[in-house]
């Protein structure tokens, strides 16, 4: 008989993050020796037709087409957030005063002051929490992380950090609904600045430390769509492209862009980062390699390297293949739940907890706020 202890699990939301979530609850266990062993309980959508066909695909035991039948059934332990942004903190909350363990995807809120409540609410309620800033989780950049903890650049003169994509050119894509609710402010809250750039902020933060002040530009390069709910030609109040300038604490120097406008890029994120001993980068599009250069090699041999980051030895590694066969993204999320499970079994919260996330929630009102401005604006 197992002597694990389940974790029943309740999904709010089926999209592709509910995909991506699902994977990785299903998988966690094949690879990772844990205490506690996740229960697809639950998975609630609003439409019962395709939240059943979901639960069928992914091997939930339920439906429920109420969030809040999930946050109130007693035999749920974790509430896993996939909704639109406008939804999250409705739902956290409801999920906090149930005292349910959550989950809840990027960004955490809104805006600051919604992620304050939210952050308010699991504080009191003592649940844990964590928000799915999964970059962080892949082999490569948690290498990274190591390196610069462990001083190998040296003082940090520079981060600069893209994330690139070329969906939203046509003018005919409309906004709003189940598949496009990112191109509706209502729901996302903002544009590429929420949904692309909040991921880069997280990962400079949690390897550079935190973001003192900004300066940014925003654009939405079209003005007006048909909006999918209401059959109407309606402003589009989100960014189409962000660009904006920082200081980091440390005295580095950020520059990060990001656009729904670069024609050939469909994901493209990445970052360098330049101190007084070594330089590292990484590529979403190479995700399993890290490159690296190393002022201190002999003057002969002195390049960029490129480390492949598959060997037991590397974060996360040895759970999976053989040294010199790679993952990928789905993979990230598997870690995620993994460093959860393990995070409840110690007592130790899981980064970026809602707190954490708040941080990068006030870079990106910063952010905002600048654009709309002109004017260099003090993270909060």
């Amino acid at each position: 008989m197992s002597s694990k202890k389940d974790l029943n699990v309740g999904l709010v939301g089926y999209g592709f993050m509910g995909r991506t979530h699902s994977n990785a609850w299903r998988k966690v266990g094949n690879f990772f020796d844990l205490e506690y062993a996740p229960r697809l309980k639950a998975v609630c959508g609003r439409d019962r037709n395709n939240t059943e066909a979901f639960a069928a695909q992914w091997g939930y035991e339920s439906i429920e087409t109420d969030w809040k039948a999930i946050v109130n059934r007693d035999d749920i332990d974790a509430v896993d957030i996939c909704t639109p942004n406008n939804t999250h903190a409705e739902i956290a909350l409801a999920a906090a005063a149930a005292g349910k363990m959550i989950l809840c995807e990027k960004p955490l809120s809104m805006n600051a002051e919604e992620g304050k409540t939210m952050v308010e609410a699991v504080e009191k309620a003592g649940v844990a929490n964590t928000v799915w800033y999964n970059y962080r989780r892949t082999p490569a950049v948690t290498l990274a992380k190591q390196l610069i903890d462990e001083g190998r650049l040296g003082k940090i003169f520079h981060y600069r950090a893209n994330f690139l994509q070329d969906w939203t050119i046509s003018s005919d894509l409309p906004q709003g609904g189940a598949g496009l609710w990112r191109l509706d402010v209502k729901a996302a809250g903002s544009g590429v600045t929420g949904d692309l750039l909040a991921h880069c902020i997280d990962t400079a933060i949690w390897l550079n430390g935190g973001i003192g002040e900004v300066t940014a530009m925003t654009e939405t390069f079209i003005k007006q769509r048909m909006h999918n709910l209401t059959g109407k030609v309606e402003e589009v109040g989100i960014d189409d492209a962000c660009s904006f300038l920082c200081r980091f604490g440390n005295g580095s120097l950020g520059l990060f862009e990001s656009t729904r406008y670069a024609r050939g890029h469909k994901a493209l994120y990445t970052f360098e980062i330049n101190g007084e001993k070594a330089s590292i980068k990484w590529d979403l599009h190479d995700l399993h390699r890290l490159e690296y250069f190393d002022h201190g090699d002999d003057s002969r041999v002195r390049g960029w390297r490129s480390v492949h980051v598959t060997d037991g030895d590397m974060p996360y590694m040895d759970k999976w293949w053989v040294p010199g066969l790679q993952i990928g993204y789905e993979h990230t999320f598997v870690h995620q739940v993994a460093d959860f499970l393990e995070g409840i079994a110690k007592g130790e919260p899981t980064k970026p907890d809602f707190k954490e996330a708040l941080i990068s929630q006030k870079v990106c009102d910063a952010v905002l706020q600048s654009a709309q401005s002109r004017q260099w604006v003090a993270v909060d």
